[in-house]
């Protein structure tokens, strides 16, 4: 089953590597993300989850709860924890859950039809404190993610979720926004009080609003 932007994100009830977690309950009105790995004692994926550990503090300033999952057993995950935390300097912080009986890749459609076994591809899903599905991102197994982009996502995230704006290509925190075209001239006078530049009619800039 294909799960979508704007579509709730399922919920579930699994094992993981700190007790069972009833996915919605978890979140709480907090944002989430979900990352899947295509399987445990794996190079890249190690480097992920040790990376991942060290931005706990990037993700817990914006509010956000990470989980990681593969499609293997919790104990498993715990012995590799140790290899993590040998390997790249820190071991998960975050819980990882375990996905032996593939429940939670197949509600998230996270194993191509083509994969071997049960490897998962390397999924990202964002969700909202309203528990909708923001983003998704779908890498081979062969690459690891940027996580720095994802923290950057996050941000453009929150941001247009507040105000009535957009971020353009390759923003950072900080930078400008484009006003959204369904916003008027006269709104965004008021709505944007430190003004903006009109570069065309379907394109306005202006600082960004929460900074």
């Amino acid at each position: 089953m294909a799960i979508h932007i704007g579509e709730t994100a399922p919920d579930f009830t699994q094992d993981s590597t700190q007790g069972p977690i009833k996915f919605h309950d978890w979140l709480g009105d907090n944002w989430g993300v979900l990352f899947s790995h295509p399987k445990d004692f794996t190079p890249v994926c190690t480097t992920e989850l040790g990376r991942v550990a060290k931005l706990k503090g990037e993700f817990e300033k914006r509010g956000c709860r990470v989980i990681g999952l593969s499609c293997d057993s919790v104990e498993d995950h715990e012995k590799w924890s140790k290899d993590i935390a040998e390997t790249q300097g820190m071991a998960p912080n975050f819980p990882m859950l375990g996905d032996a009986d593939r429940r939670v890749a197949t509600l998230y459609d996270m194993i191509p039809p083509s994969a071997a076994d049960t490897m998962t591809v390397r999924n990202v899903f964002i969700i909202g404190p309203d528990k909708k599905i923001k983003l998704i991102l779908t890498y081979p197994a062969s690459t690891g993610r940027n996580f720095d982009e994802i923290l950057r996502v996050i941000d453009s995230l929150q941001l247009t979720a507040e105000y009535k704006v957009a971020t353009p290509a390759d923003w950072s925190s900080g930078e400008d926004c484009i006003i959204v075209p369904a916003v008027s001239n006269e709104e965004a006078e008021k709505a944007f009080p430190k003004g903006f530049t009109e570069i065309k009619p379907y394109m306005r800039v202006t600082p960004q609003p929460n900074v």
